[in-house]
């Protein structure tokens, strides 16, 4: 799998960076999730051939994760993630585009569009991060991993609700990208215990939240023990002009649980007139 995990390079706000970069049309950046050994084609490879029928997509590995170079001494933060996200648009030449984030990648794209809403056309948040709740048992243990195969079973079962996707194969596949050299050092220094105050550092301000001016679509799973469906339904109340699809039987995973689904309300969501 790792071949296909690496993809193009590009040097983003002095960092080299590890992106997908296929389709033509619009502009549709994919943010992923903070997971141990995630990589954007990890999260993301059931969304992308898809979408890049009607448009040009991009999935880039953010800094700390994936084949993305992880500077020494690097300080990891908000301002930091938004930086670079903000840098590969300005290495790709890209004034305006689409976002999706999932997860801890939503808490990105919200900071993003909030900070630089001149960047952003609309935007799409599955399980997201960016609003400030109690710390999960399921996201302790996320950021809390501890590099062995045992850890990894049990994490693959709180991600998905269907548990027919969670097997041995895919336990070892993410254990095995989870401990490639330099990938769980990095992630064990982003989240340390306490973990509360990461949840919080994620959290855009609500009456920033409330500013936004795009349109947004939100989608959850009902059944997500990483991230409360309260956090969704919080996003709901506070963004003007905003939409909420929940999923019954879906845990974290909303993009490969209901993959088709998830893809089709995206593919509706971005070709809707501006």
């Amino acid at each position: 799998m790792s071949n296909l995990e690496i993809a193009q390079s590009i040097v983003a706000g002095g960092i080299k960076t590890n992106y997908h970069d296929v389709g033509q049309g619009y502009p549709t950046f994919l943010i992923h999730g903070s997971g141990p050994g995630v990589t954007a084609y990890a999260n993301w490879r059931l969304t992308m051939p898809v979408l890049s029928e009607k448009f040009r997509v991009i999935a880039p590995d953010m800094v700390g994760f994936g084949f993305t170079e992880r500077p020494a001494g690097v300080q990891y933060s908000m301002d930091m993630w938004v930086s670079h996200a903000l840098s590969l648009m300005d290495a790709l030449k890209i004034d305006k585009a689409n976002l999706v984030g999932n997860s801890f990648g939503g808490g990105l794209a919200l900071a993003l569009a909030i900070r630089r809403p001149d960047r952003v056309n609309r935007l799409a948040l599955m399980g997201p991060a960016g609003t400030k709740f109690e710390l999960t048992h399921g996201l302790d243990e996320v950021w809390g991993y501890k590099g062995t195969l045992e850890h990894m079973r049990e994490l693959i079962h709180l991600f998905a609700f269907n548990k027919n996707l969670v097997n041995d194969e895919l336990a070892k596949l993410r254990y095995e990208a989870s401990i490639r050299p330099g990938f769980q050092e990095a992630f064990s220094a982003m989240f340390p215990a306490p973990r509360q105050r990461w949840v919080d550092a994620l959290a855009s301000a609500e009456e920033d939240i409330k500013k936004l001016p795009h349109e947004t679509m939100i989608i959850h799973g009902r059944d997500d023990a990483i991230i409360p469906l309260s956090a969704s339904y919080k996003l709901l109340e506070l963004i003007p002009k905003s939409q909420l699809h929940v999923f019954g039987q879906c845990g974290h995973w909303t993009q490969i649980e209901h993959a088709a689904r998830f893809n089709q309300l995206l593919l509706n969501f971005f070709s809707e007139a501006s």
